[in-house]
């Protein structure tokens, strides 16, 4: 008796998926109306998140964050520069967006994604802007030698929201950052000690111990999706490539507004609409901040 329901069951899903494939806007307009969406998530949330601090041990900091399938991998890697006469006490950040071919099938070998260097961008404004890093922090010697902390962003899976993923994985990688201990040599530079030789060195450190970065203002962010008089938090890929407006709301964890971006799209965004979307977004911090404090937590255990 079973078999002519399993089939009627496997008939139903078929019809769905090509319903689903023929006509995806009306697929999802079918589910706003019941205010849920395909994947069973209400409209307001975002899908689960997880970080991992530590990822590449060859790094001075790195992190894995995921949400939902949306896979990021960041690292941090510590270079001596001779800082810009303009600030001589103050170190640099240079910020690269990967999307290598594997991350999704619109990243074409050979041809570079259209969506890197607009997030890459992004997160150099957001970063910078946001004051979450004192460029003071990174001065070793006065106009002589400071920090150049190249991170390097790696989208190893594109389903939407990569600012967000990517944004996220940033600020756990710096969390997770160890600054190198550096000596003064005979020519008077600046240079790196390995952990063997500095207990071994004869002259006094720049600074004495490995240290972390004071981060104050963290910047989190949550994008949504604007469709007729619906918001969707932290949209997938597909639905990104179904329902045009996006609108992407950056706070820090004082909840104080530290960018909005909207790049175009055929829904304006009014006043309360903006509103809710912040509102959604302050709630999102709370979730990221916990889940951050947890991923340190768990490093300082291990």
């Amino acid at each position: 008796m079973g078999l002519p329901n399993a089939s009627g069951d496997l008939s139903t899903e078929v019809e769905v998926d090509a319903f689903r494939c023929l006509f995806p806007l009306r697929f999802y307009e079918k589910h706003l109306s019941e205010s849920i969406r395909p994947d069973a998530r209400p409209l307001g949330r975002a899908r689960d998140t997880t970080i991992a601090l530590g990822a590449v041990a060859s790094a001075n900091g790195s992190a894995l964050a995921k949400i939902g399938s949306t896979t990021m991998l960041a690292a941090i890697k510590m270079e001596v520069m001779t800082p810009s006469p303009e600030t001589p006490d103050e170190g640099c950040i240079a910020i690269d967006f990967h999307m290598p071919p594997i991350c999704s099938p619109i990243v074409r070998p050979g041809r570079p994604a259209e969506a890197a260097p607009v997030v890459s961008k992004q997160l150099s404004d957001t970063i910078l802007s946001s004051g979450m890093i004192n460029l003071k922090e990174l001065s070793l010697v006065s106009g002589k030698a400071a920090w150049m902390a190249y991170l390097d962003i790696y989208c190893l899976d594109a389903d939407g929201s990569l600012f967000d993923a990517a944004l996220l994985s940033a600020v756990a990688a710096f969390s997770h950052l160890e600054i190198p201990v550096v000596s003064l040599n005979d020519d008077g530079k600046v240079v790196l000690l390995s952990e063997e030789q500095e207990g071994m060195s004869e002259r006094e450190p720049v600074n004495k111990d490995k240290r972390k970065l004071i981060l104050s203002s963290i910047p989190f962010s949550l994008t949504c999706i604007l469709h007729k008089n619906y918001i969707l938090a932290d949209p997938t890929a597909e639905e990104e490539s179904i329902m045009e407006t996006l609108v992407t709301v950056v706070l820090d964890s004082s909840s104080q507004l530290v960018s909005l971006y909207k790049p175009g799209g055929p829904v304006l965004a009014y006043t309360t609409v903006v509103q809710d979307c912040i509102a959604l977004t302050r709630q999102r911090v709370k979730e990221l901040q916990k889940i951050l404090e947890e991923a340190i937590s768990g490093m300082e255990v291990d």
